[in-house]
């Protein structure tokens, strides 16, 4: 069995004295992992790191054997935000995150979404509300997508400030006053249709937001923790 696709590095681990075991999130094939050979030699540690875009061959007698890939890099965005602790964090924590998705289940828009964010990293202006943006993807992947276009009492598409932590729907200010205490903050620049920009908290309640719904409807039935680089993601980004 054999296959070639494009994929994005989320983790490498040693395997043997010279060998590594990648696992790649690719555009057709999904979650993959593979034995890539000399994968801890000089030559290609630069290209299995967490992040970066490549071109992968997999190979394997059987369908469910690991095999072994042969990947050549396209785009090395892991060398790119080195410099720069909150974009390194966000690589890390994206990475971290697309583990969880299924073993060798195609998620292509996914994927698109994941490139994108990608290729932004190292414009700090633009990166963080997309990552917002991502994770919201990532939550529709995992069939919790968030639904902000209209009130979920009202059905008004006016005044969207309030997001539901049971339903995941949006609620305008009206509707809310009684208990706004206990619901979510929703920033202006993720109200469908707003074209709004980001003003004041609007990162951090964006990032509060994806992150209630990560953990309490993808992880904690995992009996998982939020990822680490989040949380020195959301940190550096509030210094």
């Amino acid at each position: 069995m054999q296959w070639s696709d494009e994929g994005v590095i989320l983790s490498v681990r040693a395997h043997g004295e010279t060998a590594a075991i990648a696992e790649v999130f690719t555009r057709e094939n999904g979650r993959h992992l593979g034995l890539v050979h000399g994968g801890r030699s000089r030559r290609m540690r630069p290209v299995l790191q967490m992040g970066n875009h490549i071109e992968a061959t997999w190979k394997a007698r059987l369908a469910d054997h690991l095999g072994g890939f042969r990947v050549e890099l396209r785009t090395g965005y892991a060398a790119s935000v080195l410099d720069d602790p909150a974009a390194l964090a966000g690589l890390m924590s994206l990475a971290t995150l697309l583990r969880l998705l299924p073993e060798r289940d195609p998620h292509p828009s996914l994927f698109e979404v994941t490139l994108f964010v990608l290729d932004q990293m190292s414009d700090v202006t633009v990166w963080p509300a997309l990552m917002v943006r991502w994770e919201m993807a990532l939550l529709a992947e995992f069939g919790f997508g968030l639904d902000l276009a209209t009130c979920a009492v009202t059905g008004s598409t006016e005044n969207l400030v309030f997001v539901s932590p049971k339903s995941g729907r949006a609620v305008c200010a009206e509707a809310a006053e009684p208990y706004a205490d206990k619901l979510l903050a929703l920033p202006g620049f993720l109200v469908a249709g707003g074209g709004r920009s980001l003003a004041g908290n609007d990162l951090i309640d964006g990032l509060r937001l994806t992150g209630y719904f990560l953990e309490h409807r993808v992880l904690a039935p995992r009996e998982l923790m939020m990822p680490e680089p989040r949380e020195r993601m959301i940190a550096a980004l509030q210094v």
